[in-house]
């Protein structure tokens, strides 16, 4: 019964390492992900501080003022929707942060059940070796 207990929690153990792998690895490409999308905001609003209207010494056509504000105001829909998926990244690492905790608890409750198990078995054979008959002592004659 007990090889079955053992045989059945290193089993569990082993699936919950898998488990807490597996979600250390989806946080960690959660977290890449949101450090690609800021880094894709950072990149949109340095273009947008590109593209802006700035005084310069020669004229300038309404064509080239009609052009540069049809980028600006590209550049601030895509700096809307990259705002968007950087939230939606942030809510991706915290989901994948809670399931890292999640699993990471799990793990360490098994191990806990396995050390349990094993101070039982070894309680038991101590209580099993207390119930032994006592054996008669030999009297051992040494050479003299």
């Amino acid at each position: 019964m007990a090889e079955r207990s053992t045989k059945k929690l290193d089993r569990i153990l082993r699936v919950r390492a898998l488990q807490l792998d597996l979600s250390r690895a989806d946080e960690a490409r959660a977290a890449e992900k949101l450090a690609s999308e800021t880094a894709l905001r950072h990149r949109i609003a340095q273009l947008a501080a590109n593209v802006a209207p700035s005084p310069s010494p020669m004229p300038t056509t309404a064509l080239g003022f009609a052009a540069s504000a049809h980028l600006r105001d590209r550049l601030h829909q895509s700096a809307a929707a990259v705002d968007a998926r950087v939230a939606q990244a942030e809510r991706g690492v915290g989901m994948a942060r809670d399931a890292a905790r999640s699993a990471r608890r799990d793990h360490k409750a098994v191990e806990k059940l396995i050390e349990r198990a094993e101070i039982d078995a070894a309680l038991k054979a101590l209580r099993d070796l207390e119930t032994l008959p006592a054996t008669a002592s030999r009297k051992r004659h040494d050479p003299c």
